[in-house]
Parts: C-alpha cells; structure tokens; sequence
C-alpha cells in the first residue's frame, strides 16, 4: 500500500483543458493536478483522452482551451523541447533513444561537455557513471546502449530525462514489456525520485501495479474528467467502474448463446503463450462454440488473439487441432490450419482502404493460394457478389473503394473476407466498435449464425452485456494473465468485473 500524501502542494495543474480534432472532442473540459513528490497514475480505457492530454501538457499537440500551472506560474510550452526546458520530461514505452551510441552518448546527447571544441569523452562518461550510481544502476556507461535490456534502457531513458527536466516526469506504459524482477527495480527508483520531491504521472493498464506504486489515481472517459481519488481510499470494483462507464448494479444481463458444449475440444491450446506479451494458459475451444474473452485495454485479450494466429508466435506450450498435433509460427501456418482473424483496428491492420470492395474479399484466399495463382476475376466477382447479398454490405457497387464504406460496412467487408476461405476458428477482436447501431446489431446476428453452423469462435470485447449474451464461456484476463472462466449461469457482467477487479497472490489490499 501506498503511503498517504503528505505534500498537498500542487507541482503541476491543467485546467479546462480542451482539444478538439475534426469531427471529435478529444478533451472536454479536464482538470489535473500533480502534487510534489507524488505518483499519479492516468487511467482509461482506449480513446479516453489520456495521451492528448499528456501531449498537450508537454507542448506536442497545442491545447484549444484551458490553463496549465507549473510550480503555480502560467506556462504554455510551443513544444516538447520547451516543456522539457520549463521542466516536465516524457518517456515513452518504445524508448526514444539511440541503440548504436553509448549509454553515456545517450544520457548527454545534445548537451555533451566541450573541451578545445570537442567533446569531453572522458568527462562525459565520469559523469554518466555519477548520475546512474544515484539510480543504484552499475553499467558500463561505454558500451552501445543496444547491449542493455529494455529495463536499463528505461533507466536510462529516465535519468536523462530527470536529470534534463527535473520537476514532472511523466511515463507512458513504461512497464508493457518489463518482467517482474524488472519492474521492480523501476518501482525502486520511483520511489527514490519521489522522495527527492518529483512529481511522477504514471500511465499504466495494470492494476495491480497502479495500487502498489500510486499515490492517487485520474480516470478519463472519452475525453472527460471521471473523478480523482487516493489509492488507497479507492476500491477496485469502483475504479473498473469509473474506467468502463456503468455501474454493476445496473447492468442487465441477457440470455447467454448456449449452454456448456460437452462436445471434444476441436482445438486444444496447452501452456500457451509468449514471453512479454502473454502468461502461458490453457485453452479449449469446441466446434459451435463462442468464447468470450474479456479484460481492461492492455490486460492481454489482443496479445492472445496474435499469440493463436501467429503474428506474435508463441514461445512456449503446445497445439492439438482435432486431435492432432499442430505448430503456428506465422499467420500462414494459421490459415493452412483453417484460422481466421479479424483484428481490432480494422483501418490500419484489416482493410486495404484504396482497393474495392471486391478485392479486399479476396484477400485472405488469394494469399491461401499463393501469389503466384492470382484468382480468377470472374471468381472473385462471384465471392464478392455473394458476400455482399449474404452480409447485407451497403455499397453502390463491388468496385467501390472500401474506405468509402461506413465503418459497419467496413467490419463486414473484413468478415466477408475471411468467410470466403471456410474457416473452422474465427477470431474476432472488438467487432462491433465503432460502428453504428444498425450494423451493430447486424454484426451480434451474424456471431450468432456463424456459431449455429459450427464455426468456433472466439470474441473479444469491450462490451460485457454482449459477451454474456452469446457467449457459452468467458475467459477473463488481467495483467497478461488469464485470471478466470466463466460457465453457465456464472456468466454476468457482475462476475466479469469481479475477476477483473480480484487481488492477484502476494498484492496488497487497496
């Protein structure tokens, strides 16, 4: 458990702020405060607002609206050079630093002691070995930064930006890809930096982490202020509360898809998972089947869809597929094997935006069968015209270019896609976000028929009253770990949020 606050004085204050993007209002009005020698943690869910209003704080984007306050004087940095200079410092999960220099390179770049008009090697490197000795770090501050871990790498990341800034240091996910010995070094220096009177915003999507380390906690909502609170006063349950946007209490629950299916497992998932990106599980999935998978954004449900697909192969466990031994090292291998995937940002990693309707069915089957036996025209025309009646896809025609589709359109273009290749397991990743309500509804139909002609699915979801409505099992994730199944009359919004919210061994109580 955190120790309570004693410093009640604001280090750092953003009022009102508001930005706003064509068509979006990516900030509403949003307050935040950071006290002196305190770890605030930033939390929210995809959307929420969380890096606009850090990039608008540090001078990156340019705010429309409000005050922000350093040490109580009006401050509005033009970039993050001069927010850097002001003193409010960022590091980013993916370290912005240059593998091929030294550490110390690294640390002074862009301020490197002179002598006669030249660098001061020597000088440089015995004042790399000074600063790191504060952070308990014993490198050799010579040797190429690209020798090190990505935890020294974050440590250095962060004593170049204290030792540059020295009042705010702010983290974006600097934990996403650190083991548990790793994190908690990071935590020690947090602590020691916030001792020394450091403000630290700390955005992360592991709670468990946010109880240990924060001091206080901020929850954003689609660009709106939630509610602040002290860790230690907040509950787990409200704070998935505040982060979701519902209340357990007035969660409706409707009829699940099925009951338990007792059938043999047509895929059998054992100690599966991938070092940094998911904890090993276990996982049956049945012919006619839709499992549910639900968890915070960052909890994993995505890193386990491109675990099973083979985008990000596994390094551990092993795979049966009806009964036989099976090996998935890439997306090609999951196709052969009768996979399908439609993953969650259907614009960047799904459709091809400036190929027609029609092309983009074709996809997945032309790359099947190899670019080398390009698939007839008049067969592609086929599939497209079939698809476009059996989904029910509102375009003009099938030469259209798909990014002038609706995003509902889009969502079936992409399912169309992988139909076309007769898949036995499809993997769906937040098939209904961010389209309208029609096709929403049209999307939940087709999830169902595509289970009662005896397709496995499974379906990731931000949205717990659709998981417990066709799912006959929910698997829960947290942390990259899979936490909890739900079966039968187990299944509820209730419990989801429940195993979300549920202490992991060895955590303190909030």
């Amino acid at each position: 458990m955190t120790k309570d606050i004693t410093s009640t004085e604001n280090i750092l204050s953003a009022s009102g702020f508001c930005k706003y993007f064509p068509g979006a209002v990516a900030l509403d009005s949003v307050d935040f405060s950071l006290k002196r020698g305190e770890i605030h943690s930033l939390l929210g869910e995809n959307g929420a607002g969380k890096s606009t209003l850090v990039k608008c704080m540090t001078g990156a984007y340019r705010r429309d609206g409000g005050r922000l306050l350093l040490d109580g004087v009006d401050i509005d940095p033009k970039d993050t050079n001069a927010a850097q200079a002001l003193g409010i410092g960022t590091v980013y999960q993916e370290v912005n630093l240059l593998e091929n220099l030294t550490v110390a390179e690294n640390l002074y770049l862009g301020r490197q002691p002179r002598r006669f008009g030249l660098t001061d090697v020597s000088t440089m490197n015995r004042n790399a070995r000074a600063l790191l000795d504060g952070y308990g770090v014993d490198i050799d501050v010579t040797a190429e930064l690209s020798r090190y871990s990505v935890a020294i790498q974050q440590v250095v990341a962060i004593a170049r930006a204290v030792d540059l800034s020295g009042k705010v240091l702010i983290l974006d996910e600097p934990t996403a890809s650190l083991d548990t010995a790793e994190v908690a070094m990071l935590f020690r220096i947090l602590r020691d930096l916030k001792a020394r009177g450091l403000g630290i915003i700390f955005i992360t999507h592991f709670l468990d982490q946010v109880y240990e380390i924060a001091d206080r906690i901020t929850v954003l909502r689609n660009g709106r202020l939630v509610g602040t609170a002290g860790t230690a006063g907040l509950d787990r349950k409200q704070l998935i509360s505040m982060m979701l946007g519902r209340e357990l209490e007035a969660v409706e629950t409707a009829p699940r898809h099925s009951a338990l299916n007792s059938a043999p497992a047509r895929l059998r998932f054992r100690g599966y998972g991938r070092r940094g990106h998911i904890q090993p599980f276990d996982l049956d999935i049945r012919a006619g089947e839709v499992v549910g998978m639900a968890g915070l954004l960052g909890s994993g449900r995505t890193e386990t869809a491109e675990t099973l697909f083979g985008v990000d192969p596994p390094d551990s466990g092993t795979l049966e597929v009806d009964g036989n031994a099976a090996r998935i090292a890439s997306p090609r291998d999951a196709i052969r094997q009768k996979f399908a995937f439609c993953p969650e940002d259907r614009k960047t990693d799904g459709i091809v935006g400036d190929l027609s309707v029609r092309e983009n069915i074709a996809l997945a089957l032309q790359a099947r069968r190899g670019w080398s036996r390009p698939l007839p025209l008049a067969e592609q025309i086929a599939l497209a015209d079939h698809y476009i009646k059996a989904l029910d896809i509102r375009t003009s025609e099938r030469e259209k270019p798909v990014r002038q589709l609706s995003g509902g359109n889009q969502q079936k273009v992409l399912l169309a896609r992988w139909l076309a290749t007769n898949p036995d397991f499809l993997i769906l990743d937040e098939p209904t976000r961010g389209i309208d309500v029609g096709a929403h509804a049209e999307i939940i139909r087709l999830i169902e028929d595509l289970c009662a002609r005896g397709l496995s699915l499974l379906v990731i979801s931000s949205e717990l009253e659709e998981l417990v409505a066709y799912s006959s099992r929910v698997i829960v994730l947290r942390d990259r770990t899979h936490v909890a199944e739900l079966t039968g009359d187990g299944i509820s919004a209730a419990a989801i949020v429940n195993a979300i919210a549920s202490q992991s061994p060895g955590r303190p109580n909030p």
